[in-house]
């Protein structure tokens, strides 16, 4: 079978290549085309377009990139008419896999939407289009399924596939290794995760880097992406106790005493390697005054919104600032009853994203689809 996947961000990118993986188990003879990006790459995909030329945030971001998106879909589109694949794969990024869910289905292409757009949060409007054009829609979060049966939808909960990555990850782990092959000092760690986007880095980075000298005690890594220009972090000197480590996220994080993370999927990373954290957000002011009126959720975490519970502290706008997220750090390391509390939260957590073998439930019903089963 040939199975053309579009994912246009960083956990995307993961998602899919551990699809990919679990396809090829059903379908030893798979072959892949795709948008996304290293490890879809390394994972036997023939890449059209990585996520680095595809990552636009925020409103004005995207009317400003605007010509580059739409001559984006128009490649996107004769790429996929010349393929003629048996199925497309759609990994969240709504903006441009909503659109190509349409030209697909008008293809008689089978469309499945893996990872569904966040509609709860807000364009809940996005709903009639995916129940208009998408096949199988296979989503990862507990109440996902909830919220599409409201609306009279069936879709198919799989779990979380953070949960396979990071078990996997931590039957390899050697933590003295990785302080040796990063010169890190012996020192507690104190993880940063400033996002997988350069505009994202550029507004969250010098916030987070402005604390690391009222923590002498402590050492400061920071959490870089190959896939991004090396100026994306360079653009702040890094304090002496700080340190930009690539491309170990999962190495950095279990080594870490506490975090400072980005509000995005690494939020639920950092969580399910037990990791207390300060969730820090700051988006460009159109973008954040258009959101704040459109959103219907009352956290910006996935980690708080799978609890529905505020757990972990989330700094956003305004709120994130040097003395604020000062504050909350030194909370995490020197309150240990608070730590115990976030922990013990965490566990919870770990319960209702359902368990081990998202990928391979994915693969499954995929697979199904293309027998012309209905998923169950």
């Amino acid at each position: 079978m040939k199975y053309y996947i579009i994912a246009g961000e960083a956990s995307g990118d993961l998602h899919a290549s551990n699809l990919m993986e679990a396809i090829k188990k059903n379908d030893p003879g798979a072959r892949f085309r795709c948008w996304g990006g290293d490890r879809m790459q390394s994972a036997g995909a023939v890449l059209v377009k990585h996520i680095r030329e595809l990552a636009f945030m925020g409103f004005a971001e995207v009317l400003v990139n605007l010509g580059k998106i739409l001559s984006n879909f128009r490649l996107c589109k004769r790429d996929l008419l010349a393929w003629k694949p048996d199925v497309v794969i759609l990994v969240d990024y709504p903006g441009f896999n909503l659109r190509m869910a349409a030209f697909a289905k008008k293809q008689g292409i089978p469309v499945t939407y893996y990872v569904s757009p966040q509609i709860w949060a807000w364009k809940q409007s996005r709903l009639r289009t995916i129940r208009r054009n998408v096949d199988l829609m296979l989503v990862i979060l507990p109440f996902e399924k909830d919220f599409y049966a409201r609306s009279g939808m069936e879709v198919n909960y799989v779990g979380h596939p953070l949960l396979d990555a990071v078990e996997e990850f931590k039957d390899q782990s050697d933590p003295l290794e990785f302080r040796k092959r990063n010169g890190l000092p012996d020192k507690p760690l104190v993880a940063i995760l400033p996002g997988s986007r350069e505009q994202e880095i550029s507004r969250m980075l010098p916030g987070m880097l402005a604390v690391c000298g009222e923590f002498p005690s402590h050492h400061f890594a920071l959490a870089g992406l190959s896939m991004l220009p090396a100026a994306a972090y360079s653009k702040e000197p890094l304090p002496q106790n700080a340190t930009l480590v690539m491309d170990q996220t999962q190495a950095l994080l279990s080594n870490a005493e506490a975090a400072l993370v980005a509000s995005g999927t690494a939020t639920l990373e950092a969580a399910l390697m037990g990791v207390p954290m300060v969730v820090c957000y700051k988006a460009g002011w159109v973008t954040y005054q258009i959101a704040r009126r459109l959103a219907k959720v009352n956290y910006i975490s996935l980690v708080n919104l799978v609890l529905n519970q505020a757990l972990v502290k989330e700094l956003i706008q305004d709120d994130f600032n040097e003395k604020s997220v000062s504050r909350e750090l030194k909370r995490l390391i020197d309150e240990p009853g608070y730590r115990d509390r976030i922990l013990s939260g965490y566990s919870e957590l770990k319960t209702l994203l359902g368990g081990q073998g998202a990928s391979e439930r994915a693969a499954g019903a995929i697979a199904a689809l293309l027998r012309g089963v209905s998923p169950r």
